[in-house]
């Protein structure tokens, strides 16, 4: 126990323009992402900040989460001991089903507190840094390519050597010439990976795979339907690629799910899907299945970066780089006070209190559309 307590909570609904279109598998991102932002202030002068990014396709829309904070999460912090994580987050998860990114974000906010109030950052209250970088993965998401190969040569330039080509919503031979296209025109030892967001249909899926395989992806991410481990497992048997689940992995069942069937060879691991401590516990059942993991993202700010950034640092099993590039790279604006930590193609991991870099919060002002105190 500590002689701090949480004596407010401020809910953001925010709207982050972005430099171009993105197209996926599971829809389409026009000018802006609008995500949920969480302050907590506490009695000790300490104020920790947590991001929700929402999805109405993955898996819920911005105001469910937003009342998921707003109304039942707030009595439930009010006056508690900031950190009692474990317990606070236990009852958040009996408050509210699902609501995965608001409970990411109140989880994150209280862990900013912690460290901050220790004078540590948040990777050493997960058991210490593992790794000090971690590699960053751009992806190619823009319809129009030309845009995309450009961006890539220039992050190539950066130190980039990850990029994740988003397939399957503009058909097979689009997808095929769009990948045809980046071997040709990016540098050989480029690490070029493929995500379908469960666009393929199951009955043709393997056939459009192997010919997918010619472009020697290091892996293929969830090409099917999330419901549809049958056929993940199949495919994973069918091909010499790895297959990556995604949307199929939001808890340490699904991931046990997965093992128990060999669904999978990698599992994506996301800050939103309930936050840091099921993350670790997601990554633990892997690794117990000898499936390593990779740090996916919910195109969150600098600020959901940061806490992704902790989580990877202190977790070995998640192995296979990061793709936290939004703050730097995708949003035309982000709301830290200093610029997410990046440099030669990797994320730095920050070794300030907190998660180690605080929210400008005129910045946060300025998207702001909406505020519930």
């Amino acid at each position: 126990m500590s002689d701090i307590a949480i004596t407010g909570v401020t809910v953001f609904k925010v709207r982050l323009p972005v430099v171009s279109e993105r197209r996926q598998g599971s829809g389409i991102t026009k000018d802006a992402v609008t995500n949920i932002f969480v302050k907590l202030d506490t009695d000790a002068g300490i104020a920790g900040w947590g991001e929700a990014a929402t999805s109405a396709t993955f898996p819920g829309g911005t105001e469910a989460h937003m009342a998921a904070l707003h109304i039942y999460f707030r009595p439930l912090v009010m006056g508690a001991d900031p950190f009692r994580i474990e317990a606070i987050m236990e009852q958040a998860e009996r408050a509210v089903v699902h609501a995965a990114e608001a409970k990411a974000g109140l989880e994150m906010a209280l862990f900013d507190i912690v460290g901050k109030a220790l004078g540590t950052p948040v990777c050493n209250l997960l058991g210490g840094a593992y790794r000090d970088e971690i590699p960053l993965s751009f992806s190619i998401a823009n319809p129009d390519l030309g845009a995309d190969v450009e961006m890539a040569k220039r992050l190539y330039d950066d130190g980039l050597r990850i990029f994740k080509v988003k397939t399957g919503a503009a058909g097979h031979t689009e997808d095929l010439r769009r990948l045809e296209t980046l071997r040709a025109e990016l540098a050989p030892d480029v690490d070029l990976r493929v995500d379908y967001n469960q666009a393929l249909d199951v009955f043709d899926a393997i056939p459009k795979l192997r010919d997918v395989e010619a472009f020697r992806p290091t892996f293929i991410e969830q090409p099917v339907n999330i419901d549809r481990l049958d056929a993940m497992a199949e495919i994973t048997r069918a091909l010499d690629t790895p297959i990556m689940a995604d949307e199929s992995a939001f808890s340490p069942a699904d991931a046990l799910a997965i093992a128990r069937q060999r669904a999978a060879d990698i599992i994506s691991i996301k800050v939103m899907k309930g936050g840091m401590l099921n993350v670790r516990r997601i990554s633990a059942v892997a690794q117990a299945a000898g499936i390593p993991c990779y740090g996916g993202d919910m195109a969150e700010s600098g600020l959901g970066h940061l806490a992704g950034t902790h989580v990877i640092a202190a977790t070995p099993n998640i192995s296979l780089g990061c793709e936290f590039y939004q703050a730097t790279y995708y949003l035309k604006e982000d709301i830290l006070a200093q610029p997410f930590p990046v440099s030669g193609g990797k994320v730095q991991v920050p070794t300030t209190p907190g998660l180690g870099i605080e929210v400008d919060e005129d910045k946060l002002a300025k998207y702001t559309v909406e505020r519930l105190d």
